[in-house]
């Protein structure tokens, strides 16, 4: 989770003398002696880049494609959803209908990620983090199979069920993979690989976008091939995904299956178990706390999270993260984006080009946190970019209100829409997606991402139902609403949000155990020290 000097923090004194981490205890040279001796400083395998990049491409990346190519061929699909209903019913559809209908084709994306996200917490826990992946990977591509062949059968119904297919592969996968890649992840590069996801959904939109110009798919016959195309990448990586390591973390702590998980271990780690000293007595800690935690034996769930007062604060903080991502209002501001655009004096052309532009400032930002989450951690990178939003977005209403009356306002309403996007970016954007994995230990953590995912799929259903209403009713001062509710989630981040770089979800949790009466940012950050 951060420098060298991180991992050094999760191994003070050796776990089996304690029952649980002493977070102001200081530091000891212990595990500094044990990577010297054993020459190990938990840094990239083969099998850990691998995972990274056969995930991001083949999971992430779909979701954000299918996120970001269906505005492009809008109006030739509803032209093919009104002759389909002519010629198969004989019914014509007005304008009205059309548009209800487009709806749905539309809508029916985030309802199949809404129900991803809840059965995510289930399929993690049952099929294990590496086949809940494949099976995302596999409704991917049944999605894109039904996309390409819709306009061949005449069948609107089958267009429908791939943009459901689709949605719940998102669900699974915004819900599943950052949780498999940070388990997979030395603690030292958890934040590295937890961006992997975000990162890959942003490519996925940028790649959309790119694909939705005339001169590559984006004519009107060709609107099959733009909505499937992304099935070849999918096709490509599913193989990779079986040679791939099972989560030692879900076999150690969850299916109790020690001697298969240190064998993925040493697998994934590259070295022999006489070398993973540290690794070992880590999982052996999560099992311990996870023992203790349990009631009954009582297997954790979505219901049992949410009962749970000691998770009801890290719940909390990251339902309330994923939704701000949300409702922050990103997808209203790449809406108007080429309207802006083209008021500054940009052509159709070029105004579609600078929106790209915007998804390429979001991609650069996602690929610089690699770098920047272990430097600075998490909280004040969250913290900066929500503030910076919630002032962006209100500055953006004001830009927008006199873009008409002076003549260099769509300049400064250009500006601040790049400026809003750079600041996602750097925070808002990456970090919801993979807190989750941080904040919750292995036994409730499918059950704590999949509230997350959910809360994210959600925000963005509510925002796409009623911004188009907002919109014609208020206009600008639709991004006020944005603003304020983004201020909203700064104020209570900044007051419970605890750095997790340098801390086990264990101290974390510890730290959050008593709901809103607890102090987690009392403590320092032990990365520090």
């Amino acid at each position: 989770m951060g420098e060298p000097g991180e991992h050094s923090t999760l191994f003070a004194e050796p776990l089996s003398r304690r029952s649980f981490p002493n977070l102001s205890q200081p530091i000891t040279t212990e595990h500094q002696h044990l990577t010297t001796s054993h020459d190990y400083k938990g840094g990239w395998s083969f099998y850990l880049l691998l995972a990274g990049i056969v995930t991001t491409l083949g999971s992430s990346l779909p979701v954000g494609y299918n996120i970001g190519v269906v505005n492009t061929p809008a109006d030739v699909i509803k032209s093919f959803c009104n002759e389909s209903f002519i010629t198969r019913y004989d019914v014509v559809l007005d304008e009205k209908w059309l548009n209800v209908l487009w709806s749905s084709v539309v809508s029916i994306f985030i309802v199949g990620g809404c129900t991803g996200s809840i059965l995510g917490a289930v399929l993690a826990n049952s099929l294990g983090r590496k086949m809940a992946t494949v099976l995302t990977n596999v409704l991917s591509i049944a999605g894109g199979v039904l996309f390409f062949l819709c306009q061949r059968a005449n069948s609107v119904e089958m267009l429908i069920l791939g943009r459901l297919l689709v949605g719940l592969s998102g669900g699974l996968t915004t819900s599943i993979v950052p949780m498999y890649l940070t388990e997979l992840a030395p603690a030292r590069l958890t934040g590295a690989m937890g961006v992997a996801c975000p990162m890959g959904v942003n490519v996925g939109v940028l790649v959309g976008q790119l694909c939705g110009l005339d001169v590559i798919l984006g004519r009107d016959a060709d609107w099959p091939y733009l909505l499937s195309v992304y099935v070849l990448l999918v096709i490509i990586c599913l193989p990779l995904l079986f040679i791939l390591p099972e989560s030692p973390k879900y076999l150690f702590v969850v299916k109790k299956n020690e001697e298969r998980a240190l064998k993925e271990l040493s697998r994934l780690r590259g070295l022999s178990q006489s070398l993973l000293t540290d690794d070992i007595e880590l999982l052996r800690e999560e099992v311990r706390c996870s023992e203790a935690a349990s009631v009954n034996g009582e297997s954790w769930n979505m219901v049992r999270v949410l009962r749970d007062r000691r998770l009801r604060l890290p719940l909390l903080l990251t339902c309330s993260m994923q939704a701000g991502q949300q409702t922050s209002g990103i997808n209203a501001v790449f809406y108007y984006s080429q309207t802006i655009f083209k008021q500054a004096g940009l052509s159709v052309q070029n105004s579609q080009y600078a929106t790209i532009g915007c998804g390429f400032i979001n991609v650069c930002t996602a690929v610089l946190m690699l770098k920047l989450l272990p430097r600075f951690g998490r909280r004040p990178l969250l913290l900066a970019s929500v503030c910076a939003a919630a002032l962006l977005l209100a500055a953006l209403a004001a830009c927008m209100l006199f873009m008409d009356l002076v003549s260099w306002m769509p300049y400064v309403c250009m500006m601040a829409v790049l400026s809003y996007v750079l600041v996602y970016g750097f925070g808002l954007g990456p970090i919801p997606y993979f807190i989750a994995s941080e904040i919750f230990e292995v036994g409730p953590r499918p059950a704590g991402m999949a509230w997350g995912s959910l809360a994210n799929w959600g925000g963005n259903f509510l925002v796409g139902m009623s911004f188009p209403s907002m919109r014609e009713s208020i206009g600008p001062y639709s991004f006020l609403i944005f603003s304020a509710v983004t201020a909203a989630l700064f104020v209570f981040q900044k007051m419970y949000f605890p750095e997790t770089r340098g801390k086990t979800p264990t101290q974390v949790t510890q730290l959050c155990s008593r709901g809103f009466k607890s102090r987690p940012l009392s403590t320092p950050d032990l990365s520090r020290v």
